[in-house]
């Protein structure tokens, strides 16, 4: 589908759930607030490093790290069905949610990915959720679909929190290259989420460098570095001020001689529009934890952010 084609469709259910029409929601309320989150998100490779296993410490390091950063909101990428669920159930024990029957949704790329069970996509809040809006973007060719999966909160319906998986293919699919086809579909729905004058926090894994030209739309040209230049964007990640490879950030995957700084790759992002920010933000990634069987918990790092944001009421 089309970016001018999902934007329109994004306009219907947007418009319910904001309550009004779609001419009316595209007007932006004149009362604010501003509101500090707390953003954790990480892809798990819960099927080619974890064997969908629930039992092998993965969930404890998950949910354990989400209560100890003290996440607001929370993401995984390539998480299986099951190990969604475990996550859900310890959460709930260990009372992170405000509301336990109301804080998680899942998106599924594939159905049978996970030893026969679905393997997707989880956003977590420890705020009250409300309806979950579910995009699949262009096909890579492959049996996995690739979705952007967001939910407003259910009592400041101008907040939003989403996550996606950006595929890695670079294949040339109706004569664009399929990665950059779905970073700009996520980027245009992103910018349709604004002019509905909503706050949105992005986190996912883009398989893009900090630095790629792809993401050139994306950065703020206030952003611009030795590391990361050419930006002409309206967002910001939460981990680009990062003094050692400042416009780029701190390594998410691959080893600590990559990037442009010698430090590690990012690939791993937390973007929140330039717009919408009031205050000091910040990010950061986290060591690969080895507690799950001894081995490595995931290939990639947690990321996690903090920002103070502008939400309409």
């Amino acid at each position: 589908m089309s970016v001018r084609r999902m934007i329109t469709a994004i306009l219907v259910p947007l418009a319910l759930i904001l309550g009004s029409g779609t001419a009316a929601v595209a007007t932006t309320a004149n009362t604010t607030a501003e509101r500090t989150y707390n953003t954790w998100v990480w892809n798990v490779a819960g099927w080619t490093v974890n064997d969908s296993s629930t039992t092998n410490g993965l969930i404890t390091v998950i949910t354990d790290s989400i209560i100890n950063r003290d996440a607001d909101f929370a993401a995984l990428n390539e998480v299986c069905w099951g190990q969604y669920q475990a996550v859900i159930q310890r959460l709930r024990v260990l009372g992170w949610a405000e509301d336990d029957s109301n804080f998680a949704r899942f998106e599924t790329s594939h159905s049978t990915a996970c030893d026969g069970g679905a393997f997707g996509n989880a956003i977590f809040s420890k705020a009250p959720l409300g309806d979950e809006l579910r995009y699949t973007l262009s096909s890579d060719g492959s049996s996995e679909d690739r979705t952007l999966l967001c939910a407003p909160l259910l009592t400041m319906q101008k907040m939003a929190f989403c996550t996606t998986h950006i595929t890695p293919s670079n294949a040339i699919i109706d004569g664009k290259n399929i990665n950059e086809q779905q970073l700009d579909e996520v980027h245009g729905l992103m910018e349709t989420f604004d002019g509905l004058g909503m706050t949105v926090i992005l986190a996912g894994d883009l398989n893009n460098e900090a630095n790629a030209a792809r993401l050139n739309k994306w950065y703020s040209s206030s952003v611009n570095t030795r590391y990361n230049s050419a930006n002409y964007g309206s967002y910001r990640e939460l981990d680009d001020t990062d003094a050692r490879c400042v416009g780029y950030g701190e390594i998410t995957f691959g080893n600590d001689d990559e990037g442009p700084c010698g430090l590690g790759r990012k690939i791993d992002f937390i973007f929140v529009r330039e717009n919408r920010l009031a205050g000091s933000y910040d990010g950061d990634s986290l060591s690969i934890s080895t507690a799950c069987g001894d081995s490595p918990c995931s290939d990639h790092r947690i990321v996690i952010g903090r920002a103070t944001v502008d939400v309409n009421l």
